[in-house]
């Protein structure tokens, strides 16, 4: 997403295929897969061609590759981010996902480029024997490449060289515009032109997005700075959330709290369940389990296995229906709060048995936010200080 805006700045016309939506010139359309079947997948290119696009951005899944969904395509860049536990209901084991994903790299040509992240340790295998040419990076042992700042409305980085300011926070997110940053630099870009946009790029909806809602200022009204801080992430993975997790907890001061609100996905892999229990525990100060996608799941046998991870009882908290999780982590905050709520990100559906029904965790968080609001924002606070001290 972060390449896909950035050349759409610099005024290329781009497709792009992902996990969120497709996007053809204008037309935006949502997607069900990561990567399309090949089928579909060789007639969006097809189309992308018809309408003179200069660039096709893609994430390309594991699953897709083992299946050979993207076997004929030649990559002009190929970009390794990291790899985390995740799919092994598929895989089965690390080992195999892991070789899943260096089959891309094995399909490269010698005129591509292939972009490493070196601080990831499966990076050396990732490109062995791999034709392209190999642009590698990292933050931990590259002195080129440093985050100078970093706080919760964004953060200045160091890339050999260039200054980036970015509206995204976390160390993550210090990746992500790296490699965004390098992949521009591989398609010819200029290193300036890149750093500019980088600057106005927003990043992928349901990525540690913000909640916001406009409120009216008024003298005597609380205001839209005097709110609990929303944030919802896509985080479903033991890695994503503690990233995510790490991220805003590096970034509260003293009297903050911070509340996670989150479930896993059902007949999907259980041995991450108790490993996100015990993340949550250790860098939230409240913990909300409640359901994701049960898909043909019991959602109490999947909160089960979550609670196994969490050793201890206080500040933890069970509401199988995640819209009323959403609301009530929300509405009993008060301005020192900061309410994550992770799992789902951009996703507008929850699946239970077999269906889709309409779910959108910013929509129920943006209305339970005004909510919040609505019912301070009628107390004078020369009256009301004194009863309610926290409604200011």
């Amino acid at each position: 997403t972060l390449v896909y805006q950035v050349l759409r700045t610099l005024g290329y016309k781009t497709g792009m295929i992902g996990t969120v939506e497709t996007r053809i010139g204008n037309e935006v359309r949502p997607s069900r897969l990561t990567t399309p079947d090949a089928v579909t997948l060789s007639g969006l290119l097809q189309e992308m061609a018809s309408k003179d696009t200069a660039y096709a951005i893609m994430e390309v899944s594991s699953h897709a590759i083992e299946q050979e969904r993207v076997k004929g395509i030649s990559f002009d860049v190929a970009a390794f981010t990291n790899i985390t536990q995740d799919h092994l209901d598929y895989h089965e084991s690390m080992e195999a996902y892991i070789q899943a994903k260096k089959m891309l790299f094995d399909s490269l040509d010698a005129s591509s480029i292939a972009i490493i992240n070196r601080d990831d340790p499966a990076s050396e295998h990732m490109i062995k024997d791999c034709p392209a040419e190999i642009w590698s990076f990292g933050f931990k042992y590259d002195r080129d490449f440093r985050i100078i700042d970093e706080g919760s409305d964004g953060m200045v980085l160091d890339l050999d060289g260039t200054i980036v300011s970015t509206p995204l926070t976390g160390t993550f997110n210090a990746y992500n515009v790296a490699q965004a940053y390098l992949i521009c630099l591989a398609l010819g870009c200029t290193k300036a032109s890149v750093a500019n946009a980088l600057s106005e790029a927003k990043g992928a909806r349901g990525r540690l997005e913000r909640v916001l809602v406009d409120i009216a200022q008024q003298d005597d009204v609380v205001g839209p700075a005097a709110a609990p801080t929303v944030f919802i992430d896509y985080a479903h993975t033991p890695d994503a959330l503690e990233n995510v997790l790490k991220t805003l907890a590096g970034v509260k001061s003293n009297k903050e709290k911070l509340h996670v609100v989150f479930g896993c996905g059902g007949d999907r892999d259980r041995t991450k369940r108790p490993l996100m229990g015990k993340i949550a525990e250790n860098y939230a100060d409240l913990v909300t389990i409640t359901s994701d996608n049960p898909r043909t799941e019991d959602p109490i046998s999947i909160i089960r296995d979550i609670r196994k991870g969490i050793g201890k009882t206080e500040q933890v908290f069970i509401e199988p229906d995640r819209k009323k999780a959403i609301r009530s982590s929300i509405l009993d905050s008060d301005i020192h709060s900061i309410v994550i709520i992770a799992g789902k990100g951009h996703e507008t559906y929850q699946e239970v048995h077999g269906r889709r029904h309409k779910f959108d965790d910013k929509e129920i968080a943006e209305k339970a936010l005004r909510q919040w609001v609505d019912r301070r924002s009628g107390r004078k606070t020369t009256r009301n200080l004194k009863k309610n001290p926290e409604a200011n």
